[in-house]
């Protein structure tokens, strides 16, 4: 309840604010860490940063389970994104490299795979025939269609 007593109605916000950090303060040390990082995100909505950074000790909130699970989860998405551009530079070069320039609606369509499918196709695209310079897109169009697209290529 102490975290949520930062969004209390007040005319002396700072002055609520400092109550607040006060009782925090107060808290045995083994709770005060993600208090305090509770208290801090909930008071991010009514408050300026400058403000709850200079109340709040700025390293008690990076100690905060909550915080650190945030950041975890931060790192892993950007890592995942990554994986995945670098899956659809890959598929596009080896695809560019056996069939020359792709229509539009190939390149829209591998930017929506997840980055499974794109392994998927990575692999599939061993087993694809030789597809002569004329650009035979049969093997991506049966590819495709197996996910239940129906992507026609022209």
């Amino acid at each position: 309840m102490l975290s949520l007593a930062s969004l209390a109605a007040t005319t002396q916000p700072e002055v609520l604010l400092q109550q607040v950090v006060g009782k925090v303060n107060q808290l045995e040390p083994r709770q005060r860490p993600e208090i305090s990082a509770y208290t801090q995100i909930l008071g991010g909505l009514k408050y300026n940063q400058d403000l709850i950074r200079q109340l709040f000790r700025e390293g008690m909130m990076r100690e905060s389970v909550i915080y650190q699970e945030i950041l975890r989860e931060g790192e892993q998405r950007g890592e995942l994104r990554g994986r995945k551009a670098e899956g659809q530079l890959l598929i596009l070069r080896q695809l560019t490299r056996r069939v020359g320039e792709l229509p539009q609606e190939v390149l829209d369509r591998i930017e929506t795979l997840s980055l499974e499918q794109l392994e998927n196709l990575g692999e599939a695209l061993l087993d694809f025939q030789a597809m002569p310079m004329a650009v035979n897109y049969a093997d991506l169009e049966t590819w495709f269609s197996r996910l239940d697209v129906g992507v026609k290529m022209t």
